[in-house]
């Protein structure tokens, strides 16, 4: 018996492989800009095809593991969240957006002007060809792949999932995500950080509505807000209206939230988008959960950022049991 059990034990480990494996990737992106990426895949994908994610980064400089160099710590968000989903039996592809870390744009001409490389639509672009990309990979199961974005990012995913049509992905996360249009955030976001700068902010985002720039005379605060190459893109992406967007949408949605979140605010900033997940036919669930961060961080004071740690429990428990449920994951572990 004690052999038979052996033997038992070691077919079950072949054919339930554990542990997970990376694939660095490139790829083109909109406008035959080439994007970097990391593939992260359970071992499990070697003897039956998986659901695959793609990680959409929050805004600013921010590179495929979630990190920003403006902010002094190291996040690591999206990073921890493809390791939580490759535990839970789902693969992920998580990129440098264009201009940061492996996917730096490099100008072609010596006309060619930095904006023309960052709009809005080119960044929607992006997400699209990553999850094309991620459908290349034999280990994906086509019919069960998702968007995952944080912050920003969310925003992009909505957009790219009515852009993607029929090709759209089977399920939408939104981490973090503001439910009201950008330039309301940010100015709401400057008020409460920079009131003696709000008059300045106005400006500028005006400025930035009627023209597509970013005026030359900022104060120096604001080059981080409002970087001069991304006139095009906050034009419109101020202009975007995520809850009104994704009423437009069909795909399974649940909503990640931060209950200590003090950049998307709850529930001011996010009811827009859990009225519209109520509204719509499709699945959808809200998921507030409190002493969480905008990083998705346990926070453990009133003065903690929540820029570090590790993914809060309640929010992975969430997120991989919703998608193991949605998209059919087996989790060998």
């Amino acid at each position: 018996m004690g052999a038979a059990l052996l033997a038992a034990r070691t077919a079950q480990a072949q054919y339930f492989p554990r542990g997970t494996k990376e694939r660095q990737v490139r790829f083109a992106g909109t406008g035959g800009v080439t994007l970097a990426g990391t593939l992260v895949l359970p071992m499990i994908s070697e003897v039956q095809k998986v659901p695959g994610v793609v990680l959409v980064a929050g805004s600013g400089p921010t590179d495929r593991d979630g990190n920003n160099p403006l902010i002094p710590a190291r996040v690591d968000l999206l990073k921890e969240i493809a390791q939580a989903l490759a535990r839970a039996g789902i693969a992920s592809l998580r990129y440098d957006k264009r201009g940061i870390g492996g996917s730096a744009v490099r100008q072609q001409h010596a006309h060619d002007r930095p904006e023309s490389y960052f709009t809005w639509d080119q960044f929607v672009g992006d997400v699209q060809a990553a999850h094309g990309e991620l459908l290349h990979h034999d280990e994906i199961k086509p019919y069960a792949t998702a968007l995952l974005g944080h912050s920003e990012g969310g925003l992009l995913a909505i957009a790219a999932s009515v852009a993607m049509g029929s090709r759209r992905p089977y399920a939408l996360v939104l981490a973090s995500t503001p439910g009201r249009p950008l330039g309301d955030i940010v100015r709401e976001q400057i008020a409460r950080s920079l009131p003696a700068l709000s008059t300045s902010a106005e400006r500028i985002m005006e400025s930035i509505r009627s023209t597509g720039h970013v005026p030359p005379d900022g104060p120096p605060a604001f080059r981080a807000v409002f970087p001069a190459y991304a006139g095009a893109f906050l034009q419109a992406a101020f202009a975007f209206d995520p809850a009104r967007t994704l009423a437009r949408t069909d795909i399974p949605c649940l909503l990640l939230q931060g209950g200590a979140d003090i950049q998307v605010v709850s529930p001011h900033d996010v009811q827009p988008l859990i009225d519209t997940l109520a509204s719509r036919k499709a699945p959808g669930e809200a998921f507030i959960s409190p002493l969480v961060s905008h990083n998705l961080k346990r926070v453990n004071n009133p003065d903690d950022p929540g820029f570090t740690g590790p993914l809060a429990p309640a929010i992975e428990i969430k997120l991989t049991g919703w998608l193991s449920h949605l998209l059919g994951a087996r989790s060998p572990f």
